[in-house]
């Protein structure tokens, strides 16, 4: 990514080899491609509605659950990468750089539950409320009900999951061995790529992935896989920390991903295109090519979905207009969502089941598929504005805390005695 210029006031870290950088103001990027990442998932979890024409998985093979992991991965790379960097040049304590990360998963790991019982409850009173018993065995619904006591274990050890409420649990797991990744990526950043890369093409070859259980299968998005994405991610904002970007902007290569992603986008869309690319991937899989070069595969993050992701990520970074816009005032809502991700993606997903609900009891009215995806966007903004209004308001009543009050008169910049104190 493009490198910021640097505050005149902003408060500088310890710089030891060039592994941290200054701190200065926040990538307006990171939380407007977030935030949109987030919208776009509260749109595409409600099917049949006219607004999924318009998100990124109808102009190329990834969508929003991957924009999601390589913002979030570039998110963490920048946050946590400055604690490691500190102790591996024997300047800080390893847990204080661990810490917050297995915090965040043990914070992310909560919402799942959370997240997952409220599924239930809502599906399960829909087929009360509606008296339609399909709502009970929708999206792996059946199974709480069937096999109560191994899905209540599922539940907690993250083995049951329930259709539309099943991305945070692989991303809890990456977070976990987040710290570890941060460390290699710090040292050497490509060879932490290419590790990566070897264990995304084996994984997907052998197809290894974490097992269901009850109800057999695998996760919805496998670790072993969506590992390389939000690596890249972490190396990204490893990167960017120190004011360098990953992947160089070469003239070359930007067009080249430019003529990609006109490429695929042509074969999602021209009718004759899609045949035979199809096919030529359906002979290398006869010649013996692994399933995950060979398909579409979201689940073990096939080869076109994760091509396509990387080159829309390095075109959009190469591009100073996208800075630009992501900082203007009308990308703020988009930046105010993304700065609240966990929130928004919480409060997205139920009021998506709900969109979900609402349009197949009420399927007849045509206004609804139409409406309900914007009131649900417009509900998730107005949920990240109360929650920017109260850390404002929380900061300021800390920082009150720790100013020391102002004597009447006199001149301000004398020291307070402790007389005026009293």
């Amino acid at each position: 990514m493009a490198q910021t210029p640097v505050r005149p006031d902003a408060k500088l870290v310890p710089i030891r080899q060039g592994v941290v950088a200054p701190s200065r103001p926040r990538d307006p990027r990171i939380d407007a491609f977030r935030g949109l990442a987030l919208m776009m998932i509260v749109i595409d979890h409600m099917p049949g509605n006219p607004w999924e024409e318009i998100t990124v998985r109808n102009i190329g093979f990834s969508d929003a659950a991957e924009a999601f992991f390589i913002m979030s991965g570039i998110a963490a790379g920048i946050a946590y990468s400055p604690g490691i960097a500190r102790w591996l040049n024997g300047a800080g304590s390893l847990w204080p750089a661990m810490a917050p990360m297995w915090r965040r998963a043990w914070q992310l790991y909560v919402v799942q539950i959370l997240l997952t019982v409220l599924a239930l409850a809502l599906f399960g009173w829909a087929a009360s409320t509606f008296v339609r018993a399909e709502f009970r065995d929708m999206h792996n619904l059946a199974l709480i009900y069937e096999q109560t006591g191994p899905a209540l274990v599922g539940l907690g050890t993250l083995g049951y999951q329930i259709g539309y409420v099943n991305i945070l649990p692989s991303y809890i797991v990456l977070l976990i061995a987040a710290p570890f990744v941060l460390m290699a990526g710090v040292r050497a950043p490509w060879l932490t790529v290419a590790a990566s890369l070897v264990l995304w093409f084996i994984a997907g070859a052998q197809g290894w992935n974490i097992p269901n259980h009850p109800g057999g299968g695998g996760w919805f998005l496998s670790p072993y896989q969506w590992q390389a994405i939000f690596v890249i991610g972490l190396v990204i904002g490893i990167r960017h920390r120190q004011d360098q970007r990953l992947v160089p902007v070469h003239r070359g290569l930007f067009w080249g991903a430019v003529a990609l992603l006109v490429f695929i986008f042509a074969w999602r869309h021209l009718p004759g295109l899609a045949p035979i690319m199809n096919h030529k991937m359906a002979q290398l899989s006869w010649l013996g090519a692994p399933s995950n070069i060979t398909t579409h595969n979201k689940t073990i993050l096939a080869f076109p979905r994760f091509l396509h992701i990387l080159a829309l990520a390095y075109v959009l970074s190469c591009l100073p207009l996208v800075t630009r816009l992501c900082a203007h005032p009308i990308a703020a809502p988009l930046r105010l969502m993304g700065g609240h991700g966990l929130l928004v993606f919480g409060l997205g997903t139920i009021l998506s089941l709900i969109g979900q609900i609402i349009m197949d009891v009420f399927a007849g009215q045509a206004w609804l598929p139409w409406g309900l995806p914007p009131v649900g966007v417009l509900l998730c903004y107005a949920a990240a504005v109360v929650a920017e209004a109260a850390r404002r308001a929380s900061a300021s009543a800390q920082r009150a805390r720790v100013t020391p009050p102002q004597p009447e008169g006199g001149d301000r910049s004398a020291p307070v005695t402790a007389s005026a104190k009293a």
